[in-house]
């Protein structure tokens, strides 16, 4: 870990959800002036599951006001502005989510201060019309520099125009580096394999994909496919389970410890949908990975020595990828042994607070 920064670190998130807490509380003990994280409360529709308690960064909480539905809502943020004159950062992160409406002021509240301001998001996408990418371009340049999760989001940014020297990829991390040794298995299943899903029950994530194709597999290839979450598809899929694959077992939400015997009794974690922070816990844990690429952001984690990539939303792909993994343990064992290694060394917390504080010595420099 990098030396902490004598500075005082204002973080701005729409919300706050329970996997994010432990990044900005480490994140906190590298500044000295400290952390505090603006966030408001999700919208009433969303299945985003348990929310954020924060133990050594602040937690400042906002009043989101939001206008619209579904995909193109936007959000308004009471409070931003008193935050900032309360807590007075030397340096700004904000979400670079142009539906944040409240975003603007508070950037304009920092440059009358004379303060940086560091943009964080996925990347951005191509856009057809010019006055789009004009529109675009005017809202990237508002940041000093701009944080990402891939490779694939900083090309984008670049496309859009933003500087490539003042691009930080700071891959999206959940948990810390491991400091247990990647587990031995066995290399034969003893007895029928295990596949596990780990994440929030949504239609998002696809767990429906994931019971038709293990459904779909020959019957000495049927695994044990283990299903840990909750949320507001699980009737719809329990219902789905005992038509296509009763043998599926849901086993509830579980986390921390409790999780531990699912990683343990694992040989495959599978991710059919979008998400998937749990990619990189299982790949912590020594199991190889089956996801589909959503976002772009799992495209420097899963690689071909550590899993498999799917096509979205395709049932006959997921099938033929697990009939291809649950053939061969040995080469199971070897992709979670490399999965293990590239999440100890290079994507963990410890690893996306160092570039976060890496951006922050950027923009102060400048």
């Amino acid at each position: 870990m990098n030396e902490a920064l004598s500075i005082r670190l204002g973080v701005q998130q729409r919300v706050l959800p329970a996997y994010r807490a432990p990044f900005f509380d480490l994140l906190a003990q590298s500044c000295r002036g400290g952390v505090s994280v603006f966030a408001g409360q999700p919208r009433e529709d969303e299945a985003l599951g348990a929310l954020g308690e924060l133990h050594v960064a602040e937690h400042f909480h906002g009043e989101n006001v939001y206008l619209g539905s579904g995909k193109l809502y936007a959000c308004y943020q009471r409070g931003l502005l008193p935050w900032l004159e309360a807590f007075r950062p030397d340096a700004l992160i904000v979400e670079a989510n142009p539906r944040y409406l409240s975003t603007p002021r508070a950037v304009g509240w920092m440059r009358e201060h004379g303060l940086p301001v560091i943009g964080w998001g996925l990347g951005a996408p191509p856009v057809g019309s010019f006055w789009r990418r004009m529109l675009r371009e005017r809202f990237l340049a508002q940041f000093d520099a701009l944080l990402t999760y891939s490779r694939a989001g900083a090309e984008q940014y670049c496309q859009a125009g933003f500087a490539r020297e003042k691009i930080l990829v700071a891959p999206n991390a959940a948990t810390p580096r491991p400091i247990q040794p990647p587990p031995e298995r066995p290399d034969a299943f003893s007895g029928r394999p295990v596949v596990l899903f780990v994440g929030r029950l949504q239609p998002r994530k696809r767990v429906d994909l994931l019971l038709r194709a293990c459904a779909n597999l020959p019957p000495e290839l049927q695994p044990r496919l283990v299903i840990v979450g909750d949320g507001p598809e699980r009737p719809a899929l329990e219902a789905l389970a005992s038509q296509v694959y009763p043998q599926a077992e849901f086993a509830g939400e579980k986390r921390g410890a409790e999780l531990e015997p699912f990683w343990a009794e694992a040989d495959l974690f599978a991710l059919p949908g979008t998400g998937g922070l749990a990619i990189q816990e299982a790949m912590s844990h020594g199991l190889p990975v089956m996801v589909a690429e959503a976002d772009g952001t799992q495209a420097d984690l899963v690689r071909d020595e550590t899993g498999w990539t799917l096509l979205p939303g395709d049932e006959e792909d997921l099938t033929s990828r697990l009939a291809d993994a649950l053939s061969n343990p040995q080469r199971l064992r070897s992709k979670g042994r490399a999965g293990y290694h590239i999440v100890a060394q290079e994507v963990n917390l410890e690893g996306m607070v160092e570039v976060f504080l890496r951006a922050v010595q950027l923009v102060r420099r400048n």
